[in-house]
């Protein structure tokens, strides 16, 4: 995908989170079920200190639920592009004993780069967002780096077109973005709150098993643990648990 093309799509859900923050915030204020199926694997990292980089993280509600599930120290940091969700995330989680944390707004399409290595870091919701096949493997290879060993890296990926529900909300991508934009990628609309009527547009795209499998190749990673979990039928959400060795 070029770079215009994967601009104009990262504008579209940087507009939409900077208009749907109250509602998506407010959407999104419980733990999800599969991370409770994260836990055995996640324990065995509190025996060191937990660093933990949660990338994409929202009002920074994983976050949350390592302080309370794990009970450990944990030093936490969340980066994302929505200020609005950084100041959620950030009045969740400084204000607890258990956890120091830290918060950056970021761009992942501008390539950024983390200085320090940490023994978890997550990647929830947040691939379907990032345009093109290969930068979500460069996300996945970059990040994969940045883990310390023994330490996992996680990712989830959203299968919304496997349900009838989601494939009523697809919307037609305007004339000149309809031949440039990637297999799999769809414009979704969004009918929550004040949005009910008028809908917000988000940028997705449709993660299927063989794209999934080149994103654990391209980790370089020995994967430990995959399965389904969340939403209809318990099947929403891909997860991935990854270990360096």
């Amino acid at each position: 995908m070029d770079e215009v093309t994967a601009q104009r799509l990262n504008a579209i859900n940087r507009a939409f989170y900077e208009a749907t923050a109250d509602e998506f915030d407010a959407s999104r204020a419980e733990a999800w079920a599969g991370w409770r199926r994260l836990l055995p694997v996640l324990r065995p990292l509190t025996l060191a200190p937990l660093r933990v980089l949660d990338v994409g993280c929202g009002n920074g509600r994983f976050g949350v639920f390592l302080a309370e599930a794990l009970r450990c120290r944990l030093s936490y940091h969340g980066v994302d592009s929505s200020a609005a969700l950084l100041e959620r995330a950030r009045a969740a989680l400084t204000a607890r004993e258990n956890v120091s944390a830290a918060f950056s707004q970021v761009d992942l399409l501008d390539s950024p780069h983390f200085e320090e290595v940490y023994n978890l870091i997550v990647l929830i919701a947040v691939l379907h967002h990032i345009p093109g096949r290969a930068r979500r493997a460069d996300l996945v290879r970059m990040l994969a780096d940045r883990v310390q060993s023994s330490g996992l890296l996680i990712f989830t990926s959203w299968r919304f077109y496997e349900f009838p529900r989601f494939q009523r909300r697809l919307l037609p991508w305007d004339a000149d973005l309809a031949e440039r934009v990637e297999p799999g990628d769809y414009l979704l609309d969004w009918r929550r709150g004040r949005h009910a009527d008028l809908p917000a547009l988000r940028y997705c795209h449709a993660i299927d098993d063989e794209e999934e499998a080149a994103l654990i190749s391209a980790s370089g990673l020995r994967p430990i643990m995959a399965f389904r979990a969340d939403g209809e039928g318990d099947r929403a959400n891909s997860y991935i648990v990854l270990r360096k060795t």
